[in-house]
């Protein structure tokens, strides 16, 4: 009998049903944001300034980590952001259980989606790397 050989890279990959739940989680959260039903005040006021970018079930689907990215000035006060939607995640965890159909609510965590600040970073070092072959 022999064995199927998978790469490396395929067993840290997300398989298709992690990705399908995340992207329907991702637009569960989107809705939850932009109906606003927060007891935390810095929520009401930015929660329109709030995009979520991707959204990271765990293999189990038993927890979910949601990347946000601040629109507009909304950098300034980051990390409350962070703590407030972390605070309030009962909310979220609510509007999960309400909309999706599967064995267990996955706990959400928010967190800072830095992608782009790295693909800025990095697209910095090759134009400085361009501008001094020339």
């Amino acid at each position: 009998m022999r064995r199927k050989q998978t790469s490396k890279s395929k067993i840290n990959e997300p398989s298709q049903r992690q990705l399908r739940v995340g992207e329907q989680i991702r637009h569960i959260l989107s809705e939850t944001l932009q109906r606003g039903h927060f007891s935390n005040t810095l929520l009401l006021n930015h929660s329109n300034t709030i995009t979520i970018s991707e959204v990271r079930p765990s293999p189990d689907l038993k927890y979910a980590t949601a990347y946000i990215i601040p629109l507009g000035g909304g950098g300034d006060n980051l990390q409350e952001t962070l703590d407030a939607l972390n605070a309030e995640s009962r909310v979220f965890q609510k509007d999960i259980g309400t909309s999706l159909s599967t064995k267990f609510t996955p706990r959400i965590k928010f967190v800072e989606d830095d992608s782009f600040a790295n693909a800025a970073h990095i697209e910095n070092i090759l134009r400085d790397i361009h501008s001094k072959d020339r």
